[in-house]
């Protein structure tokens, strides 16, 4: 097992509960959907897995390590080296080139970056299909190759698990198909775990399961 959620509870300030003693276990290899209305905790869920966020209670377990006893200093490097994060807005930044934001993960650490992990970034533009892009910036790039820019990045640092918030919901139709499919594609490749937080079915059932956020409880 990758992961495990244990009882993990968040309310926001105005006491309003948005996960209930929630509980979730995901194998390594997974591909995971977890769909539910708009303010159902969905954004909640994926930063806390991800550990940009702290839930009031519960433990997240990543591949047997307890990451609620980690300080923020080890939770960073943990982030860094363990998670890859695609948005719905790639969050790209746009004074860099393609190259440049794809190889911006490594930057602060020293034992990813050299030749090695430069190989995998020329690996993973041609498997995106952005070789001929690379020294563009994102304002000279389409909203499809943006994402997939962004899938790249999220995979340079070799991470057990990518984290996915709406990644095709600024897409039209058809980029949102492609990049769905390369979604699925790249989890077998690379033998990565996969979390979609979706809107919307039609990316949900290209995955192995499915879970619906409802009242702060999976089901």
């Amino acid at each position: 097992m990758l992961l495990k959620l244990e009882n993990i509870s968040k309310s926001y300030s105005n006491d309003r509960v948005i996960l209930d003693q929630l509980s979730l276990e995901i194998n390594a290899g997974e591909r995971v959907a977890i769909v539910g209305p708009s303010g159902s905790g969905k954004t909640t869920l994926l930063n806390l897995i991800g550990t940009l966020d702290r839930p009031d209670s519960g433990n997240t377990i990543f591949d047997g390590q307890n990451l609620s006893a980690m300080n923020d200093n080890q939770l960073a490097q943990f982030r860094n080296r363990k998670i890859g994060f695609v948005f719905q807005m790639h969050h790209l930044l746009p004074q860099l080139s393609l190259w440049e934001n794809i190889l911006l993960p490594t930057l602060t650490d020293p034992v990813l970056q050299g030749k090695e992990t430069e190989e995998r970034a020329k690996r993973l533009i041609e498997r995106v299909g952005l070789g001929g892009v690379v020294g563009q910036k994102p304002s000279e790039l389409s909203g499809g190759e943006c994402q997939r820019t962004a899938v790249a990045r999220a995979l340079i640092n070799r991470p057990g698990l990518i984290l996915a918030d709406e990644p095709t919901g600024a897409l039209d139709q058809k980029s949102a198909f492609n990049l769905t499919d390369l979604l699925v594609e790249l989890n077998r490749e690379e033998g990565v775990t996969l979390v979609v937080v979706t809107h919307s079915m039609e990316v949900a059932r290209k995955m192995d399961k499915i879970y619906r956020l409802e009242n702060g409880k999976l089901i």
